[in-house]
């Protein structure tokens, strides 16, 4: 479900007006959070740590609003539950795309997207299709062969895009932590650093280090 965002009272309007009348209108930061604790919990849980990480993101994404608007016809909406289009690899070392829907619990998430990953795994191309492709997700991957601390995302501009865009890289030791960095890439008509702060507490949260 979804909700029309009223503009004439939306305190952000002028800012939606500035932002999307540009060639880009996305920014984008790379932060790093502590995955101490959740590498942990994915192994005891004997759980993928990309599915244990991928389903702390979809539970803060869906914990900050601007995180679940979405741009359509020149309009804003707020859709209620935001899932998943996450590129999965193969063993040929090609990738498609996903769609992998959004459960509160770990227990309800893992077995769709088990199942989504192994449909992936047993095709060719892209798989691209209307699932993959749907408005109410943000786009997903992961590097981690790839301690980064920048990224950039191939983008078509002449295509009316407002997906958040979420990376995660190469975990690496410090100390006794493990950290891992994360590219957040987002429409700055719909958001701000202020919310893309929100979304890294709520994932630092999520991950279970506070």
């Amino acid at each position: 479900m979804k909700h029309l965002i009223d503009q004439a009272s939306w305190n952000r309007r002028e800012h939606f007006a500035f932002f999307s009348a540009i060639e880009e209108p996305f920014f984008g930061l790379v932060a790093t959070v502590d995955c101490t604790h959740a590498l942990a919990e994915a192994r005891r849980l004997k759980v993928p740590f990309f599915l244990y990480y991928l389903h702390a993101a979809l539970r803060a994404v869906n914990q900050v609003e601007a995180f679940r608007y979405r741009i359509e016809d020149g309009q804003v909406y707020c859709y209620d539950r935001i899932h998943a289009s996450a590129t999965i690899g193969r063993p040929d070392h090609t990738f498609a795309f996903s769609f992998i829907e959004h459960h509160h619990e770990l227990a309800e998430f893992l077995p769709t997207a088990n199942a989504e990953i192994a449909a992936v795994q047993a095709s060719q191309g892209l798989r691209l299709s209307e699932t993959t492709s749907r408005p109410d997700v943000i786009h997903f991957s992961a590097l981690p062969w790839v301690r980064f601390s920048g990224l950039s995302h191939a983008r078509s501009f002449t295509y009316p895009d407002s997906c958040p865009k979420i990376s995660v890289g190469q975990t690496y030791a410090e100390g006794a932590a493990t950290l891992m960095p994360v590219s957040i890439n987002i429409h700055h008509g719909l958001a701000d650093g202020y919310h893309v702060g929100l979304f890294l507490t709520a994932f630092q949260e999520q991950l279970g280090q506070r």
